[in-house]
């Protein structure tokens, strides 16, 4: 049974490589192949997706602990998080084995810190979002439909030089959060470092917003 939640999102993988790839022809941002470009950056949107609605409807989904019995609610995010964790690490993997055969070799360090960046985010986003959840549930509703819109505004399936000319625009989708990890994911394997692009003003963006929403998060949660 709990094989289909690593086969799931898998298959959910494949079909967009091949949707994207073989019939909408859509070009990676380099020489590189679609599926080496496309397949970290699909894994590391699909932790982050999985991560940010299981932990953010985690509370309701294990009120018996919190009705019942002296629980601390403050791990009840975290223990969402980890269990999706598995199968993320899976995608990740999966992703890793696929450009390793095309020639591509990962730089560990760089994918060890682009991993600690996007629990600190999902950490700190899910802060805010799983009290809102609990008060009021139609904000599950309302995140799900977020989280669409942040998938195709992130180039996750397209790149950013299809909208090069658009300077404004571009500049704001580099500037999410989701963008830095999707794009620093896939630099691990392409020679890029996200750390350092553009002089690291995005690296500061990601961390200044990514303290504030915990500081924010944290007193919602607290409140």
């Amino acid at each position: 049974g709990s094989l289909w939640g690593f086969a799931q999102p898998f298959i959910y993988m494949l079909t967009y490589v091949i949707v994207f790839q073989f019939i909408l022809k859509t070009p990676s941002s380099g020489s590189e192949p679609y599926a080496v470009w496309f397949m970290p950056g699909m894994a590391m949107w699909l932790c982050l997706n999985d991560s940010i609605l299981s932990a953010s409807n985690s509370i309701r989904s294990y009120s018996y602990l919190v009705k019942k019995v002296v629980f601390p609610v403050d791990t009840i995010p975290f223990i969402s998080i980890i269990a999706s964790s598995f199968v993320s690490l899976f995608l990740l993997v999966i992703a890793s084995i696929i450009c390793v055969a095309f020639g591509f070799r990962p730089n560990i360090l760089m994918a060890i810190y682009i991993l600690i960046a996007a629990y600190a985010f999902i950490i700190s986003f899910t802060r805010f979002t799983s009290a809102v959840s609990t008060l009021v549930p139609d904000f599950t509703n309302l995140l799900g439909i977020l989280m669409q819109l942040f998938f195709w505004f992130t180039p996750v399936v397209w790149n950013l030089n299809q909208i090069a000319t658009h300077h404004t625009i571009t500049r704001i989708i580099k500037c999410m959060p989701f963008t830095y990890l999707v794009t620093g994911i896939r630099d691990c394997f392409m020679e890029g470092n996200i750390i350092t692009a553009g002089h690291g003003i995005y690296t500061i963006i990601f961390w200044i917003i990514t303290i504030i929403m915990f500081i924010w998060g944290n007193y919602i949660f607290k409140r």
